[in-house]
């Protein structure tokens, strides 16, 4: 295998070390000098890409990449990686698989209800809108292309160096109380399993990448908390609660996402099925810092 990732960010991280063993190279983008010079660090090779100019550098990789994955938002003029690079990948002849990573934000409010990949998506955010017209863009690529195209609904990430426990110690977490609100939720090593999985077998078609049980935010915390030998921060009503624009439109935001195509995918349990696997394991291990 020979991987080519745009956008290499923490859940790009995540999967580039799981598939480095059946690698023969791996590459990724960033606009920093600094994260470039971490890639480098890890073995791997390293690309500057802005997401608004091509780069003759990366046309030359891509063109000999048997796997290209796709983690970088879109923005209003579309998908950055098919703006600047998307004739060098329609060029490849050794490509055997397109990987995106989306989000579970496409489905839009279900007012709790359970959805899954057949499910309508009604973005409300314009960050959703964009994405669902990703999506639709990378499709009508990879058929015309007659390319396997695997695009993974990733719920909200959290893992080492990313998570509640860090907001607890530091004092910083609020817990806001919104009656019938849950959150799904994705550890990034299960993140890594299930993308890993589906580069290894040229999987085609959507999938949600969540765990086992969505949740109340402010249930999660109250376990991070008493893992932590803390007391809870006092909840806040969303009514009263201070938010910014972004953080507010989260709430609006209401679904139980199903993972059972990604059980069928990975041929058996998650590494972490709850929250409650994953924080007691962060926190026995003493990781959870990053």
């Amino acid at each position: 295998m020979k991987l080519f990732i745009f956008g290499y960010g923490y859940s790009a991280q995540a999967i580039a070390r799981e598939l480095m063993p059946h690698c023969e190279w791996i590459a990724g983008t960033s606009r920093s000098e600094g994260k470039l010079a971490q890639i480098k660090a890890q073995g791997l090779r390293a690309y500057q890409f802005d997401g608004l100019h091509p780069n003759p550098d990366c046309a030359e990789a891509i063109r000999g990449a048997t796997h290209i994955l796709i983690s970088i938002a879109p923005d209003a003029d579309g998908d950055p990686a098919m703006r600047c690079h998307g004739e060098d990948i329609k060029q490849s002849k050794a490509l055997e698989w397109l990987g995106y990573l989306s989000t579970v934000g496409v489905y839009g409010n279900h007012d709790g209800a359970w959805v899954n990949e057949e499910t309508e998506c009604k973005p409300m955010s314009r960050r959703s809108v964009q994405r669902v017209a990703a999506e639709q863009s990378w499709q009508k690529f990879a058929h015309h292309r007659n390319t396997p195209l695997g695009i993974y609904r990733l719920a909200g990430i959290y893992g080492p160096g990313r998570n509640q426990m860090i907001k607890l110690d530091a004092g910083t977490c609020r817990s806001i109380n919104k009656p019938g609100q849950v959150f799904n939720r994705i550890h990034v090593d299960d993140i890594a399993l299930a993308v890993s999985m589906a580069a290894m077998q040229a999987h085609a078609g959507i999938l949600n990448v969540c765990d086992d049980e969505p949740a109340p935010p402010q249930q999660v915390i109250a376990y991070c908390a008493d893992l932590m030998g803390l007391k809870p921060p006092i909840e806040t009503s969303f009514e009263q609660a201070v938010m910014s624009p972004m953080g507010r439109s989260f709430y609006g935001e209401n679904k139980r996402c199903s993972n059972e195509k990604l059980h069928g995918l990975i041929g058996g349990t998650m590494r972490y099925p709850t929250y409650r696997d994953a924080f007691t394991h962060m926190w026995s291990k003493d990781i959870w810092r990053g």
